[in-house]
């Protein structure tokens, strides 16, 4: 339990750090407050995303994966920011990311800060 709390808060910061770098990602709020409870509940869905879907995404991109020697995972972690956009938009939270290669640059930022991120944070271990 104490991993999931870990690897959440390694979701939110990253996302934060997309969100501040990337101008095509937003998130807005009426507090610092509720930004970063909508943050917290984003890195909810994004962790879920990516523990259910992208297993499944890479399963079946296997042969691309292979033949672009893994640099395909980009595409695949572009999807799944992109499907967090859309159920953060379903569930009305005021998370967006706007166009497939800015959600290829935010994937990309999001699993180097959430990396580093889980590096520094203790995990229980």
């Amino acid at each position: 339990m104490k991993n999931f709390v870990v690897k959440t808060i390694a979701n939110a910061g990253a996302l934060a750090v997309a969100v501040w770098l990337l101008d095509k990602i937003t998130l807005t709020g009426d507090s610092t407050g509720k930004k970063i409870g909508t943050l917290l509940i984003v890195a909810l869905i994004f962790g879920l995303v990516n523990f259910l879907v992208k297993p499944i995404v890479k399963l079946f991109s296997l042969p691309l994966l292979i033949l672009t020697l893994g640099l395909f995972t980009l595409i695949v972690n572009a999807l799944m920011l992109l499907l967090t956009s859309w159920l953060a938009d379903k569930f009305d939270l005021s998370f967006h990311v706007d166009g497939f290669w800015t959600a290829v640059l935010g994937g990309l930022i999001i699993s180097i800060v959430s990396w580093a991120l889980n590096l520094a944070l203790p995990d229980g271990d």
